[in-house]
């Protein structure tokens, strides 16, 4: 069991700026971050996570009181809303060396005249080369903000998410090992916003176009006919959609006698009866953390859509 100072010591502040951005489809825009201090950050690649730091319209630069060291965070909260930085979480959906570059990939909602877009999403519309961020991220490439860890004696693997998971699950997809077996689903709400991936012979990856009042990723999970073996499952996306992917999958994989990795392990277990969910964060969970995870999981709580975390659901 890691301490939390050597948890602590996994992470560090980075600051960038935009370098160019471009847009994936209608629903999702690429910004490629840059600067000297990326040469510290480190990501450990598939769903790696972190914090990233967004200034107010007006304002040059996030403001964020990182020379308050280990009490940065209580100082920050303690800033005015309208002053303190726009915290999101967000995926690295690629990083690059020399030069030393970041790509994140925005989830723009709200911004095609469906429901309101919020800061995170009006800023990513908005990005420019040259405007500042700062990144809360890793420094060592083996951090536990990196969540898909199919244990040893894994078969297959179940990959299910929508366009706020995309970026994560494209990651995943990206480096998933030769001959690794997937049953891939992910969701989006317009047919422009489908991604090319390179993926193995042995990855079946179907693409759902989410109608208004639809939700087909459900509906493909529900109904899909699933391999034998031991199976790792990776849910990912809007609050509602997850807990009832996860929760289709336990009651399957619970009548078809599938047995699940146990992830301390390895060793074949029966699978759960309840659903496990996970916030998977880029710094180790606070009080607030758990407190904006119950309210996920509640039926009226807020989905992750945003510029949020997807919420995880991994068996």
């Amino acid at each position: 069991m890691s301490s939390q100072s050597e948890i602590a010591a996994q992470y560090g502040f980075f600051e960038a700026r935009v370098v160019r951005s471009r847009r994936l489809g209608p629903t999702m825009v690429r910004v490629t971050f840059g600067g000297e201090q990326l040469k510290g950050f480190a990501s450990g690649g598939r769903d790696q996570s972190f914090s990233l730091f967004l200034p107010h319209p007006g304002q040059d630069a996030p403001v964020l009181p990182i020379e308050e060291g280990e009490h940065w965070f209580t100082a920050w909260r303690a800033l005015p809303e309208d002053v303190r930085a726009v915290m999101r979480s967000y995926t690295v959906r690629a990083q690059r060396r020399e030069p030393d570059e970041v790509d994140v990939d925005f989830a723009l909602h709200g911004l095609a005249g469906h429901g309101t877009a919020g800061p995170a999403a009006r800023w990513a519309a908005g990005a420019a080369p040259g405007d500042r961020v700062v990144l809360l991220g890793p420094a060592v490439e083996d951090n536990r903000s990196v969540c898909f860890r199919p244990p040893a004696g894994t078969d297959w693997v179940l990959i299910a998410a929508d366009e706020t998971a995309l970026p994560a699950a494209g990651g995943i997809l990206d480096e998933l090992p030769a001959g690794t077996a997937a049953r891939v689903w992910i969701e989006v709400p317009h047919a422009e916003d489908i991604q090319d991936f390179e993926i193995g012979a042995d990855v079946e990856l179907t693409w759902l176009i989410r109608d208004a009042g639809t939700t087909p990723l459900v509906e493909a999970v529900r109904g899909a006919d699933l391999p034998a073996g031991a199976p790792y499952a990776w849910i990912a996306g809007e609050a509602g959609s997850v807990r009832r992917c996860g929760a289709i999958w336990s009651a399957n994989a619970a009548s078809t006698g599938a047995r699940s990795p146990s992830p301390a392990t390895g060793a074949a277990v029966p699978p759960r009866s309840s659903c496990g969910w996970r916030r998977c964060p880029a710094t180790p969970p606070t009080r607030s953390d758990i407190r904006l995870l119950k309210r996920h999981l509640s039926e009226d709580g807020p989905s992750p859509q945003e510029g949020g975390p997807p919420l995880v659901h991994k068996t």
